[in-house]
């Protein structure tokens, strides 16, 4: 069976936040959401990146010329030809988000020309993978802070994880009341790598007697030695997690070759798509190390339910807020656990075009 690809349409979508979000290297106010739709005679299939708009632009003026015509039964080889076509631009970054959006596609719709599940697709390994409520940023007051947090324990979830690293002096004291609003749930930080190695171990003592059990990025995760350092001095029962900024493979397994991390991340969106993905998996799988989905939860559900080392998926207020308001199907969360529907074809996600029309900046032209 084959699915050639008849044509490729993709879109742009700036949507305000709900309020400004900072972490503790960067602020922001909005998020683009690309949005990839790949057609065969038949069906027709979507995927999308958190990126910039400029993503988009490059779906339309270079990767779509290079996936019309190819066969969606076989991903990896349009995956293939997506990254070749970059050789000369530059493979990471804005371009791995780009081809990240498209892959999905692709390999959506071959789910749908077989009319079965993503997940059903790429062998289901089990039911449901937890989440972890990801926000608590740096710009948010103590009580808005507390509130998120407990809020989602409330719903069921059992992790939460809170933004650090804006203000260092008032970190701990964050740390404190986030557990005293959470109770006995786990309680993750994440510094986007705003300390220094002897800043983050000093704190990561301190978070210890609030029971932190996940410290992210402590330090840059391009500093590998830092973050081995960390990682074999902080204290029992604290993992030291990063890999969110990873476009590559090579990146995946050097990090994990260098003994940095406890946890693996990856993120569908950046490293390739659905492709990139799993083989970020393989190579936790190979290393013994599990691995974690770095926000999109639309998305990482049904691919870490296929993913035998995988962990949780980062329910990021941001990314579920967009996700909630611009598309239907996908994943159920229930009782903290993500579980996809195998009667939906493919990722079971359609796209609510008109409530998305207020928030478009761009509108490729549908190659053909």
């Amino acid at each position: 069976m084959n699915a050639i690809i008849k044509s490729v349409d993709v879109a742009g979508f700036t949507i305000p936040t709900d309020f400004p979000e900072a972490d503790g290297t960067y602020e922001w106010k909005e998020t683009t959401l690309i949005v990839v739709r790949v057609k065969s005679e038949e069906q027709e299939g979507l995927g999308y990146s958190y990126s910039s708009v400029t993503a988009a632009q490059l779906v339309d003026n270079h990767l779509a010329s290079h996936v019309v015509g190819a066969d969606a039964m076989s991903p990896r080889a349009v995956w293939n030809q997506m990254y070749r076509s970059v050789r000369n631009l530059g493979r990471d970054g804005i371009a791995s988000t780009a081809i990240s959006a498209v892959d999905t596609a692709v390999w959506d719709l071959k789910a749908r020309c077989l009319g079965c599940s993503m997940v059903g697709l790429l062998g289901q390994v089990r039911e449901s993978i937890p989440v972890y409520g990801s926000g608590g940023f740096t710009s948010y007051s103590d009580e808005q802070l507390t509130s998120q947090l407990a809020c989602w324990v409330a719903s069921g979830i059992r992790s939460v994880k809170m933004k650090i690293g804006s203000e260092p002096e008032r970190d701990v004291k964050r740390v404190r009341a986030a557990r005293a609003a959470i109770g006995d749930a786990a309680l993750y930080v994440d510094a986007n790598g705003a300390y220094n190695v002897k800043q983050a171990l000093d704190l990561a003592s301190e978070f210890s007697d609030y029971g932190v059990t996940w410290f992210e990025e402590p330090v840059s995760a391009d500093d590998l030695t830092g973050l081995r350092f960390i990682r074999e001095r902080s204290p029992l029962g604290m993992e030291i997690a990063a890999g969110e900024y990873g476009y590559n493979q090579r990146y995946f397994r050097h990090m994990l070759q260098s003994g940095a991390v406890d946890v693996l991340q990856a993120d569908a969106t950046r490293c390739g798509g659905v492709t990139g993905f799993l083989l970020a998996a393989d190579i936790a799988d190979n290393f013994g190390r599990p691995l974690s989905a770095h926000t999109a939860p639309a998305l990482h559900g049904s691919l870490c339910c296929a993913a035998t080392r995988a962990r949780n998926v980062e329910y990021f207020h941001d990314h579920a807020r967009i996700e909630r308001m611009l598309f239907e199907g996908g994943p159920a969360l229930q009782n903290g656990d993500l579980i996809p529907d195998r009667s939906l074809e493919g990722l079971g996600l359609v796209f609510k075009d008109a409530d998305a029309r207020r928030f478009q900046v761009f509108r490729g032209e549908k190659h053909a």
